[in-house]
């Protein structure tokens, strides 16, 4: 499942970056998110429908319940828009695979952040996985750096 879920972040962050670099396309990154957006809801709708059967009935629970998580929900929401929108930004003005070295370095940097303020437990083999990415990332930055 995981090599499937990288295989497939990188398809769509390869293809993004075709769409926002092609200069038939002229597409910038607002239009990109609009055509994706619904694509998506068409996908995540039905998943969540098929594997989390329950969860529009607690989020309707938790709406009368609570107000204010509408509030929280929105404010996750734009958020989540925020999020794509740079990412289809930082992948017109560099590239995909910085994105995805980028996405790496991020990961590690919240087991890191995890780590010193959970106190979560860390394996052997994750510290070793952790190191190997950190050490691509750094190779990678450094190959970008002679390249130019």
């Amino acid at each position: 499942m995981c090599v499937g879920a990288t295989a497939g972040r990188a398809l769509k962050t390869v293809l993004q970056g075709i769409l926002l670099s092609s200069e038939d396309e002229k597409m910038n990154s607002m239009d990109l998110l609009r055509y994706m957006a619904p694509v998506a809801v068409l996908l995540l709708v039905p998943a969540t429908l098929i594997m989390e059967r329950e969860a529009f009935g607690v989020v309707a629970t938790l709406a009368r319940e609570d107000p204010n998580f509408i509030w929280i929900l929105l404010c996750n929401s734009s958020m989540a828009y925020f999020v794509n929108l740079t990412n289809f930004l930082v992948t017109k003005h560099t590239s995909p695979l910085t994105l995805q070295v980028l996405g790496n370095a991020k990961g590690a940097v919240a087991v890191v952040v995890s780590i010193l303020i959970f106190r979560n437990p860390v394996t052997f083999v994750g510290m070793l996985g952790y190191g190997i990415t950190v050490a691509g990332v750094v190779l990678y930055g450094e190959a970008k750096k002679r390249s130019k």
